[in-house]
């Protein structure tokens, strides 16, 4: 079976009239962007608002469940953690209460970087809008400049990259996976009043690990008993270790030695916010419209922050602590859901959605292929 065209027309007014068609589709898809970049803005300030240090923050509830080894609360606001008070019944640690030192919050690393994605992404379509759409209203006809589609893809790609990131550091670690990131990026003893005790070379005292993570949209406080590598075992304990009448406690980490310090510390400066999404069209209106960027290259931004995976943990201070050889004793993981982290989990996936399909479409009239919600093309 085929498909004829009646009355005949010939070659050349068949291909003119099909690129004609092709370029109405694209103008019309073109338009069809505008209203769809539009929404995508909206929704990711919207996730930036669920991230932006407001006071009282979220309350989080640290305690483990049918026991109480752990019981207390800490308090999110933004990126940080500023106060919480924690009770621990560690069986390898003396019974003890950590408060955190108001005038030293814990800086949490996956949500500094989620925060410099959020800001990037925004500042990205904020741009794209404005190059694209220089004069355009949602509802005012598109200009007869229309913008390169190759242009328009290539924004999307960085957009779909950032989104995807953004994910993955909500996500986090698996809990199956292993997370080293603890012997450098544990809370350092000033976050805390009065400080942590660390580890010291040729010494028995016990020390403690404080190392907050998220995971799945959730706050995790990882809590880790630690003992010196070298530190002196008297006759007793070596005996009892030997013959089997005491054991240390069973966990994946047991017997394994770890270089711990606490280097991982860098000025509060570097973890101020960016500027907020509601002055970036302002700020980037004449930065698109002075210079033409290729047609399928992405534009630049600039005078913005980019994403920045060196935020650590902490932020009081740039002092350095010798890696010491540990043993973990002890090792007690506590997890609690964050309402606003999971609502932010659940935006970005819808975006990503959105976004997928916007590029999907976008290369099917374009004749190109496009690859997965990551941006891997």
């Amino acid at each position: 079976m085929s498909v004829e065209i009646w009355p005949h027309v010939a070659p050349d007014q068949l291909k003119a009239a099909i690129e004609t068609a092709e370029k109405r589709e694209l103008d019309w898809l073109i338009d069809e962007l505008r209203e769809t970049l539009t929404n995508l803005k909206h929704g990711l300030e919207d996730c930036y608002a669920l991230l932006a240090p407001i006071d009282p923050g979220s309350t989080l509830v640290l305690s483990t469940p049918r026991n109480e080894v752990v019981k207390g609360h800490v308090t999110r606001v933004g990126t940080r953690i500023v106060k919480g008070t924690i009770h621990l019944r560690l069986r390898t640690l003396p019974q003890q209460t950590l408060t955190i030192n108001p005038d030293h919050p814990i800086h949490l690393t996956s949500l500094t970087t989620l925060h410099s994605l959020l800001t990037h992404s925004i500042d990205l379509l904020a741009l794209t809008l404005s190059y694209s759409y220089p004069s355009a209203t949602p509802t005012a006809p598109l200009p007869t400049d229309l913008p390169p589609p190759h242009f328009l893809s290539a924004q999307l790609r960085l957009l779909a990259q950032s989104l995807a990131e953004a994910s993955t550091h909500l996500k986090g670690t698996p809990q199956t996976a292993p997370d080293p990131s603890w012997t450098t990026l544990s809370a350092s003893p000033s976050h805390f009043t009065p400080p942590l005790p660390q580890p010291h070379t040729n010494s028995s005292h016990p020390s403690l690990s404080f190392h907050l993570s998220i995971q799945d949209s959730s706050l995790v406080l990882w809590l880790r008993a630690l003992e010196p590598a070298d530190a002196p075992l008297n006759f007793g304990t070596k005996l009892a270790l030997a013959i089997g009448t005491t054991r240390r406690l069973e966990h994946d980490e047991s017997e394994k030695v770890f270089g711990y310090c606490c280097n991982g510390n860098v000025n509060d400066a570097e973890h101020t916010h960016s500027t907020p999404p509601a002055a970036l069209p302002q700020e980037h209106t004449t930065t698109a419209t002075s210079h033409t960027p290729p047609g399928n290259q992405p534009v630049p931004l600039s005078g913005t922050r980019k994403p920045n995976n060196s935020h650590s943990n902490n932020s009081s201070s740039t002092t350095k602590h010798p890696a010491v050889d540990v043993f973990v004793r002890e090792k007690v993981r506590v997890e609690s859901a964050d309402p606003s982290l999971l609502s932010l989990s659940a935006k970005l996936t819808a975006l990503g959605h959105t976004l997928a399909l916007a590029r999907r479409n976008l290369a099917a009239v374009m004749g190109e292929e496009v690859g997965g919600e990551g941006g891997e093309d």
